[in-house]
């Protein structure tokens, strides 16, 4: 299969080239494209072997449930059962926006899109480009990061070309993304609406919205036989090919720890990466030293974290060290990424 390439700018839509892309999504092909959070790999998501085509093209564990991502609240209706008042009101506030939904799904809603599931993850991408291929596609798309599974989030369509090329029909490159990091997933169909995955939306802005909400417990294991409710539950994601640790304490203890390690890997004939930022750059003379951005805008810290962790893939790295990131809004959710990349890996000093 060759992938075709169409280049558009977001704000000046080809319309030649999203019709044609929402043709191929009708026909049950696949078709990448860019949100306000990462690139998404798109397929029907009500055609089940649409949806067997995105593990596939992937290499995702079958019982990884996929959201479908939806351009017009009157679409909700046809895919759930029902949507709780809470709900409504979470939607009203950040809907277009990073933000997916758990609902128990309807009938018309195939298990092959939602891992077996009896319920369905659902979102409203806030990206003009995407809310046009999700019109021209018949409204229901079924769409998990346009990566290989287990590898960091695609945030360029350059990353998408690394990992799909060849495996899908099209990408469409609407350029870098906004945020970085994937949305937050609310789940509606437990007592307490609990968030399973954190994103740019946290727990106190939810919580501003509907009241009380509940943090997930904790991943379920790898080996486990429960099926994930939401996407990256379960599996290790965003993983680089390097060994990669996150050190955690004062910045001070943090940079005198990491300036060991790297030091003790490069007389061992390792080749070493540093994840820093601005502020700490100059703490590390050894090793290949990468920016994540400051750490007084941690929204750069989030849009750069997965292209970073592509970067040191790039660079043959052998080992990877981390500082932690304890920021207000999204150092929950960038933590959770991070940790996830290093097989929750920590060192605290």
């Amino acid at each position: 299969m060759k992938t075709k390439v169409i280049r558009m700018n977001p704000q000046q839509l080809d319309m030649e080239g999203i019709r044609e892309a929402g043709e191929i999504l009708k026909q049950g092909g696949l078709v990448a494209f860019p949100t306000e959070t990462v690139y998404g790999l798109g397929g029907n998501g009500l055609d089940p072997q649409a949806s067997a085509k995105i593990y596939q093209a992937k290499g995702r564990p079958s019982d990884n449930p996929l959201i479908i991502h939806i351009a017009d609240m009157e679409d909700l209706a046809k895919i759930v059962k029902e949507v709780p008042e809470s709900a409504k009101k979470l939607a009203s506030v950040y809907w277009p926006g990073p933000l997916t939904m758990i609902f128990e799904k309807s009938d018309i809603v195939p298990y092959e899109t939602t891992g077996g599931m009896d319920t369905v993850a659902v979102r409203m991408p806030d990206h003009p480009l995407a809310q046009a291929l999700i019109r021209a596609g018949g409204s229901y798309v079924a769409a998990p990061s346009a990566n290989t599974s287990g590898r960091p989030s695609p945030t360029m369509a350059s990353h998408v070309e690394e990992d799909l090329d060849g495996k899908i029909d099209m990408v469409l490159d609407g350029g870098p993304v906004g945020i970085g990091l994937e949305s937050t997933i609310v789940d509606f169909t437990e007592e307490i609406p609990t968030i399973l995955r954190p994103g740019y939306i946290n727990q106190e802005m939810v919580s501003r919205v509907i009241g009380q909400v509940q943090m997930d417990r904790g991943l379920i294991q790898a080996d486990s036989k429960v099926k994930p409710k939401a996407p990256g539950m379960k599996y290790r994601h965003y993983a680089p090919k390097a060994d990669l640790t996150v050190v955690e304490g004062s910045p001070e203890a943090v940079q005198e720890k990491i300036c060991a390690l790297v030091d003790e890997k490069i007389k061992a004939g390792e080749k070493v990466g540093v994840i820093a930022t601005e502020e700490s750059m100059q703490a590390y003379p050894e090793g290949i030293v990468k920016c994540i951005g400051t750490r007084a805008d941690e929204e750069s810290i989030a849009r750069h974290l997965f292209a970073v962790l592509r970067e040191f893939d790039d660079c043959g790295v052998t080992y990877i060290y981390s500082e932690a990131f304890d920021t207000p809004q999204m150092g929950q959710a960038i933590m959770n990424r991070l940790m996830k990349a290093a097989g929750q890996k920590k060192i605290l000093v």
